[in-house]
Order: structure tokens, then sequence, then C-alpha cells
């Protein structure tokens, strides 16, 4: 069986150097003070609507609660419907504004369905977070026997669903204030550093790079897997399908977030970066919820703080919230 995560990764955790991604890079800290934000800050209420994908367990479930504990309505989705409903009656029990809904993000007739809900039950939406994903490989393997599954899900999977949600956002009162946001969790195994081969670096490097370059790149990738040349083409050495679903991740964020700019729609990339979970077999140096606290800083800052286009790497700077860290 496959390890639907919440986002984790292998390799070493945290740098002080940062890497070049495909969108601009900030890191973000972890805190040991109170992972409450201030009531001074807030701009959302209970009549904020925030969707959480992949959320029945790991860092999905960390962000659900999250986001209702801090008043938030929220919709947390997972493929299996039992699993679910159980998530979901477990925060909801906790008297959180939490609600299922079934959603199989590789699967586009699911996706449509999910929508068709969703506008029925609550018409408009501010945040959406990307994070259900999928990866087939122990820490130490790297098969891409399922690389089409994988793409499908983290990739596609991610775009398609933004794109269906797109027209459902909330208007914002006032122009260019970020009211709404996306938040694509994602990974460093995604980062262009990890390419060897220089013409699709090119391409994903392009000031100009379109969704349909995307595209070009993860087609190039399933062709090569499928004619056995892959490792001889430079794709990432490491959990090769995952990092190129999450090269392609973060490369649509970056497009994404140019083409929404002058509308009230940000859309990031976070990293959290190794956390213990299923995909990791619960190795790690941090949890889903340590991960999740870093993730809802940035998630809730101000309109007016908040970037986009931005690569986030969760940090080991003793900062007292995101909100302070240099974005």
């Amino acid at each position: 069986t496959d390890r639907t995560r919440s986002t984790s990764e292998s390799d070493s955790f945290f740098s002080k150097k940062l890497m070049k991604f495909s969108a601009k890079e900030s890191e973000v800290p972890f805190s040991s003070h109170s992972t409450m934000i201030s009531s001074t800050r807030r701009w959302w209420s209970k009549e904020t609507v925030a969707i959480v994908t992949g959320a029945n367990k790991g860092i999905g479930f960390a962000f659900a609660k999250r986001l209702a504990k801090e008043g938030l309505t929220v919709i947390l989705t997972a493929r299996d419907f039992e699993r679910g409903r159980r998530a979901a009656q477990e925060l909801s029990a906790q008297g959180l504004h939490v609600h299922f809904l079934k959603l199989d993000v590789s699967d586009p007739s699911s996706i449509n369905t999910f929508v068709s809900l969703f506008r029925m039950k609550f018409g408009a939406l501010d945040i959406l977070v990307n994070n259900a994903a999928v990866s087939f490989n122990e820490l130490n393997e790297n098969s891409v026997k399922h690389a089409e599954t994988v793409i499908k899900t983290n990739f596609y999977g991610a775009k398609l669903l933004t794109q269906a949600l797109l027209p459902m956002f909330r208007p914002s009162p006032s122009p260019n204030s970020n009211s709404s946001r996306i938040l694509n969790i994602s990974s460093r195994l995604g980062s262009l550093n990890k390419l060897k081969n220089p013409k699709i670096k090119s391409i994903l490097q392009s000031e100009n790079l379109l969704e349909q370059d995307i595209e070009g790149v993860v087609s190039s990738f399933l062709e090569h897997v499928k004619k056995g040349t892959w490792e001889s083409e430079g794709w990432p050495e490491l959990w090769t399908d995952y990092a190129v679903s999450k090269l392609a991740l973060n490369a649509y964020t970056r497009v994404l977030a140019k083409r929404l700019e002058g509308s009230n729609i940000s859309v990031n990339c976070f990293c959290p970066g190794f956390t213990q979970t299923s995909m990791t077999r619960g190795k790690g140096t941090h949890t889903a919820e340590d991960a999740a606290n870093v993730g809802a800083r940035l998630l809730l800052l101000p309109p007016e703080e908040l970037p986009t286009g931005k690569f986030f790497l969760g940090g080991s700077s003793s900062s007292t919230s995101v909100v302070n860290s240099k974005l």
C-alpha cells in the first residue's frame, strides 16, 4: 500500500544555507513559545472557510486541527470515507468547526463531485491547503514503478483542484489585500538544484514559464520512465518521482502566483521538513503538530504582510513566531 502523507523529506532538515527553488524562498522558524496567534492580529472568524486535503492523518490532520483551534471553519478531506469521517468527528467532538467531504485528488470526477458539494454547502472559500500526496518508496528506496500515480496525485491533483476552486474564493473588501490564500505543501526535494539536466532546468528557470511548459517537463519525465532512461537523463536522484512531482508543484506555484497578481489571492509553497509521519515510518526531527503550527503561522499572516510566489522552508531559528522571521 502507498503511504499518503502529509509531506516529509528524507534529506537533512532545516539547513541554514538556503537553496534555490523555482519560487523565491524564505525560512520560517519553529518556536518553543505559545503556538496560538495573538488575537490582535486576527483577520479571520468562524465564517472564514479553509479546505485541507489529505487530512485524515499526519500533517494534514494537524493543519486542520490547528486552523480549527484558531476559530476557522475547516473542511477536512480524505479519499477514504470512513477514515476521513472519523478524523472530522474527533475534532468536532472537541467543539471545533470541522466538516468532512470525501475527495480523491487523483480522480478528476472526485474533484468535480467535491467542488459541487462544497459550493452547495459552503458557497465561498478563503483558504486552500493542498496537502494530499503519495509516495511509494521507503526512505532509502528510489523506485519509479508508480511514477504516473505519484505525478497524477501530487502535481495534477493539486493543480486541478486549485483551478476548480479558484472561482469560489471570496472577493476581498479591499484590492490587493491577499485575504484569500493557497498554500501548497511541498518539499525541497523539488529544488531546481536537484536537476542535472540543463535543458529542463533552463525551462523551469525561465521568467516566462507557462503551465504547459511544466506539463511538458512532467511528460518528458514519464516518457523517460517508460523508456527506462530516467536515471541517465539528469532527474533528481533521491525519491525521483516524488521529487519531480514537487518540482512541478513548486513551478506551478510560481506561475499561478504571477497569474493572480493584482487579485486578493496569495499562492505560496511550504516545506515542513523531515516530519514524523507514516511516509517516514515515524522518523523525523519533529512532529506533524510542530510542522502544522509553523505552517499555520505563515498561512494566517495578516493580509498586508503575506507575500505571494514564495517557497517557505521551516527553520530552526528561535524567533517567537513566523511573523517575526525574515521573509
